[in-house]
């Protein structure tokens, strides 16, 4: 859990970025329909949470800095009983003073005339700028007054970019809820089911055990379908002898875990299953063991697309020298993505990966990243071995860069070829 003095030591931190004389403004996101007079249910922008654990719409935080003085505040939706009678209760003004650590706070239809009075006197103003929300669009018309306008939102990922201590509690609470998720999908009888039901079990783990909501859209991809990186349709009979890719997380009081493991309907690799799963799982441990501060991802990346591009020449793959084949980015046809991405708040967390100089980052203590070596082969692919098509295979751990080296944070889930056959015969 992440009290209120952190969020206060954040908004303290990033106030020091904006110049003296300016106004800072950031919304919460609006309700999503989903279709007619229904709505998705709410999640707050990721930005606005990071910056005040406040996790109601119809809100807004405000900065006043001039040249001596910092001033927050916040705006919350007022009390109204017919309205929490349909829609729930609402923190209110005097509730929210108690709770959080802002000078003022008042109710959102306040938010013209305070901010009115608040830009008087001032030269700068930082904002969503590219924000879709109607609340920014209204500030639009504002801006014309100042003399310089920023945009809040690269000053707030940049910050994001390194987790504070409560903020990797959760993440390991995420990642401990998303292990039993994916065990119960090993361990399970899958032969004659369909990738959907496959998914109902493990997002049941996620609200059995108070995960929020899983963290995107749960990725059960049965044979050739894992040939499709982003396959949500999780449709297709489980078959007997195939492989199941499973990428799956949950997001823990606004926390995301974000794990894949590829595993036998039948619980048990054939040889050229082995093969190829061995050849990714070896690629994904290498690459672990780089972690460390001062690293940067590129390196990372190219280590793991030297070594599956030797893999697959050995396993007839890919033809000729490793180093023609990766600069003729030959291997990009079975391994086309990244070997990982930033991973907090969201699932894909957008902090930046290059500074303002457009130098790439180095990994440093704090960072969380994900490591997601993969091989597809498309069932039609001619120009591979047949006993290789339509297997698609994905090993990803949600890795911390530590002071002196790295944890795997998911370390706990299951993912030798061993330990899947173990896990996938303690039959449910």
């Amino acid at each position: 859990m992440i009290i209120e003095s952190e969020y206060k030591k954040r908004r303290d931190t990033l106030a020091k970025d904006f110049l003296k004389n300016s106004v800072v403004v950031i919304f919460s996101s609006e309700p999503a329909t989903r279709s007619h007079d229904t709505h998705h249910p709410y999640r707050q922008d990721s930005n606005f949470y990071y910056l005040s654990g406040f996790k109601e719409d119809n809100s807004a935080l405000m900065f006043i800095k001039t040249k001596n003085s910092l001033k927050t505040a916040l705006f919350v939706h007022k009390k109204d009983k017919t309205l929490e009678l349909w829609n729930g209760k609402r923190l209110g003004v005097k509730k929210a003073k108690k709770r959080f650590l802002v000078d003022e706070v008042y109710e959102i239809d306040k938010f013209n005339d305070v901010f009115k009075t608040s830009i008087k006197g001032k030269k700068n103003i930082y904002f969503e700028i590219n924000s879709k929300k109607s609340a920014t669009e209204k500030i639009l018309k504002s801006t014309k007054i100042f003399k310089e306008k920023f945009d809040i939102i690269p000053h707030v990922q940049k910050m994001r970019l390194i987790k504070s201590a409560s903020e990797i509690e959760l993440m390991r609470e995420s990642i401990s809820i998303t292990a039993k998720a994916h065990h119960t999908a090993m361990s399970m009888n899958k032969e004659g089911k369909y990738e959907y039901q496959l998914q109902a079990e493990i997002e049941y783990e996620f609200r059995h055990n108070a995960a929020y909501s899983d963290a995107y859209t749960s990725i059960v991809a049965s044979g050739n379908n894992a040939n499709t990186l982003h396959y949500i349709e999780n449709s297709k009979l489980l078959v007997d002898g195939e492989l199941i890719l499973i990428d799956a997380g949950c997001e823990h009081n606004y926390y995301a875990s974000d794990i894949t493991r590829t595993i036998p309907v039948n619980g048990r690799f054939s040889e050229s299953q082995k093969e190829l799963y061995s050849l990714v799982l070896d690629t994904q441990l290498k690459v672990i063991s780089m972690i460390k501060p001062s690293i940067m991802r590129s390196e990372l990346q190219k280590v793991a697309e030297e070594l599956l591009t030797e893999g697959m020449i050995k396993l007839g793959i890919l033809k000729g020298s490793a180093i023609k084949a990766i600069k003729e980015k030959k291997h990009k046809k079975y391994y086309p993505h990244g070997i990982g991405h930033w991973i907090g708040i969201d699932v894909h967390d957008p902090a930046p990966y290059k500074d303002e100089k457009d130098r790439e980052i180095p990994l440093c203590e704090g960072m969380v990243l994900t490591i997601e070596p993969g091989l597809y082969i498309d069932k039609n692919d001619k120009s591979a071995p047949e006993r290789f098509r339509g297997v698609g295979i994905r090993i990803e751990d949600d890795i911390l860069v530590t002071k002196d080296g790295y944890e795997n944070l998911s370390a706990s889930i299951a993912k030798t070829i061993e330990e899947i056959e173990a896990e996938s015969f303690h039959k449910k």
